[in-house]
């Protein structure tokens, strides 16, 4: 294998702005790159190549050739590699995508020309608007201009010269009212194409001039006393006055304008674009781009704008990124907003290109667990509750007491959606007299976590309150004093609807009732609540034997204590001899004691 030479052509290089391509052993491109100096861009891939990632060293390994092209302006460079890497399609550049997954709408270039959907754009045959990469909203379209408008559907060659001859006759379409009949001279070219004119301006986003068209429309017909044509123009401007509702999200007085956002990580890109026009966004898509090298994220962020601009053909004049684009792009301004309404159209793409990036991660993630139940359920409950991480350690908490006697409360864990018995907690309120959940709330979660934070002990992952927003608000309150709030998820289920309390919103979550989400958080709150029922009867229990003992004349709580340490059961106390119990009392309070106990034993 020859090594490439590089000093004596790093040499030669010019310190002007360029396009260098490199070449492998086999003469393939294997990367394009533009520079602003040639000479310093180049040279930085062989000098100080031990501070390279393990990505570039790879590609300087495999370079045997270098070519390169002086432009006049870095901005050229940017055409020329755009150009290049579509043309080679080098493995160390991102990838780019390409057109053919994403349908366009084509007006044909005919006569009396129609509206079809393709994939591939070939100009011959028409003037293509796109790509839609939502087909759904493609499809709403011409949904809607089936509405409004009358047009063929036909592949007959409509020229005057047909219809003057005769040569067509009107098909079904035309009976049922979904054409007005072109072919045989029933509707003149010059009236079709004015509706075509209002497609092309829907498309292009400039809804003022269709709107106007069939508000001018029904007037005329109204003026004419002809109502029902006047009726025909409203309903449809009220068609189109819904679409025009729906579509407009931002301020009107936005005109043409471009919105990119990006995120990435190590290995990926993520980016979303949005075309506004007239306050109106007429096409939006969010895709991913993998890195191959260590391209910044303002690299990518100008060579995506530039090639989806081209691909939408977009002639806006202004660019709003969240991000500076590295090259200053001629006749293009570009900003970033930091507040009013184009910072919400910017937040808005941020918004969808942070949820395609959390939606790839989910699935990734989905895809890996397939087939572990578990992980998919706890998936699932991580999205319905929009949750930042997979919820694998939960805690639930639960208050019992039986007409205000003897509270107690739970809490159960769960560790990757199984019970974790060794977590298990019951508490006993300190602070609170009486039957008051919300303080009960308050005390034991107060005490769980203050306990996990003395002890630097791991805290959950998700919180689960038994009870709605009056519980759920006093839980809360304890998190906020131990400084928590925030940072642990916590949620409420009320009982009766099984409700979804989130903080601080009055409108609760409902999950479906089938969902396996739901029936986690269930599982969690049914097995808090058997487990806080049980510590409940276990502690009355123990309570009513100490009264029952306390009933005899001659003993007290300590005489009882020390009795039922002894003995372990009342059953044990009623069998005892006489002699056991002076070991433990004396002669005199035994004998009496034991009296009392053979006068009640008789009496059962």
């Amino acid at each position: 294998m020859t090594e490439f030479d590089y000093k004596s052509v790093l040499k030669n290089l010019p310190e002007e702005p360029g396009v260098y391509r490199y070449f492998d052993e086999e003469g393939t491109v294997i990367y394009v790159g533009k520079a602003k100096n040639l000479k310093n861009r180049v040279s930085s891939y062989f000098v100080k190549s031990n501070q390279h990632d393990r990505k570039t060293k790879n590609l300087v390994s495999k370079i045997r050739n270098l070519e390169f092209t002086i432009v006049h302006t870095e901005f050229d460079a940017l055409l020329l590699e755009n150009t290049l890497i579509k043309k080679f399609q080098p493995r160390f550049n991102i990838l780019l995508r390409d057109d053919k997954m994403y349908p366009f709408i084509c007006i044909t270039n005919e006569h009396f020309p129609k509206i079809i959907t393709m994939r591939r754009v070939d100009k011959k045959i028409g003037t293509f608007f796109g790509p839609y990469a939502n087909s759904k909203a493609m499809y709403a379209l011409l949904e809607m201009f089936s509405q409004l408008y009358k047009f063929r559907s036909c592949n007959y060659n409509l020229s005057p010269q047909n219809i003057d001859n005769k040569k067509f006759k009107v098909c079904m379409e035309y009976h049922i009212g979904n054409c007005r009949g072109g072919c045989e001279g029933l509707q003149p070219e010059s009236e079709y194409l004015k509706e075509i004119d209002q497609v092309r301006n829907i498309l292009k986003g400039n809804l003022s001039l269709p709107k106007q068209y069939f508000e001018e429309k029904m007037m005329a017909a109204a003026e004419k006393l002809a109502f029902e044509e006047a009726q025909d123009f409203k309903e449809k401007l009220r068609t189109f006055v819904n679409f025009q509702t729906k579509s407009t999200v931002v301020n009107p007085s936005i005109h043409d304008v471009d919105v990119f956002s990006i995120v990435s990580d190590e290995s990926m890109a993520f980016m979303n674009f949005m075309k506004v026009i007239n306050g109106t966004i007429t096409q939006s898509q969010t895709w991913d781009v993998k890195k191959k090298l260590d391209e910044t994220d303002e690299d990518i962020m100008t060579m995506m704008v530039w090639e989806m601009r081209e691909k939408y053909q977009s002639a806006a004049k202004e660019v709003i990124t969240n991000l500076p684009l590295s090259i200053e792009l001629k006749g293009i301004e570009n900003t970033i907003p930091q507040i009013g309404d184009k910072r919400k159209l910017l937040d808005m793409s941020l918004k969808n290109v942070l949820y395609f990036r959390k939606d790839r991660a989910d699935r990734q993630a989905s895809e890996e667990s397939a087939g572990d139940t578990k992980m998919r359920i706890l998936l699932k409950l991580k999205n319905d509750l929009q949750l930042k991480s997979i919820p694998r350690h939960i805690e639930c908490f639960d208050n019992s007491n039986i007409q205000g006697t003897n509270p107690v409360s739970a809490m159960v864990c769960f560790k990757d959606g199984m019970p974790s018995k060794k977590d298990y907690r019951h508490f006993t309120p300190k602070t609170v007299v009486g039957p008051d959940d919300f303080k009960t709330m308050n005390e034991v979660v107060t005490r769980r976590y203050t306990r996990l934070l003395e002890e630097e002990s791991p805290l959950p992952d998700l919180i689960i309150i038994d009870g709605g927003k009056g519980q759920l608000s006093a839980s809360c309150d304890a998190l906020k004093a131990l400084g928590l709030y925030g940072k642990i998820p916590i949620i409420g289920i009320a009982k009766r609807l099984e409700e979804i309390y989130f903080p601080e919103d009055t409108i609760p979550l409902y999950i479906d009732k089938k969902s396996e989400s739901l029936k986690l958080i269930q599982r969690l709150r049914d097995e808090a609540h058997r487990f806080g029922i049980t510590n409940h009867r276990n502690k009355r229990s123990k309570n009513f034997i100490i009264s029952q003992l306390e009933s005899l004349e001659g003993v007290g709580k300590t005489t009882s204590t020390k009795l039922l340490k002894h003995f372990g059961t009342v059953t044990n106390i009623y069998n005892a001899s006489l002699e056991d119990l002076e070991k433990i009392l004396g002669k005199a309070k035994a004998a009496g004691i034991k009296a009392q106990l053979m006068v009640i034993s008789d009496k059962n």
